[in-house]
């Protein structure tokens, strides 16, 4: 029986929780996909299939890893966990990668997803005061 990869089990997450699916842009990487906030279009999450030395690791065997937004404060404290590294071709300001090894549970993964998300809403306008 073949469980399925955290990669996978993020994926089909997202497509329960936030009704986006994978949009795979790149000809060149057929493994990458992004995900976009259905409303504002912005993306809220990448993912990829990366060489261990790209990410300054040694090995040949391929790593899954999402990008996610991410407050610049929650950046720096998450940098000195396991499983998370400087944002892999985004800005390093605001995203950061997971690596999807299962080193990071889910269940920690999923709450990051959902500032990511939110992040990239479209902002809600203020309604001008009342008059009267």
């Amino acid at each position: 029986m073949s469980y399925p990869s955290q990669r996978e089990r993020i994926t089909r997450y997202i497509q329960e929780v936030y009704g986006t699916e994978a949009e795979h842009l790149w000809a060149d990487s057929p493994d990458s996909a992004i995900f976009r906030h259905p409303a504002s279009r912005k993306w809220y999450a990448v993912m990829m299939s990366v060489l261990p030395k790209r990410l300054g690791f040694s090995g040949e065997q391929v790593l899954d890893v999402m990008n996610v937004r991410c407050s610049t404060i929650m950046v720096g404290s998450l940098l000195a966990a396991k499983g998370f590294l400087p944002a892999y071709h985004m800005n390093k300001d605001h995203w950061i990668s997971i690596v999807l090894d299962g080193a990071v549970p889910d269940s920690q993964i999923e709450p990051l997803l959902e500032w990511s998300y939110d992040s990239v809403a479209p902002k809600r306008q203020k309604k001008p005061p009342a008059e009267g």
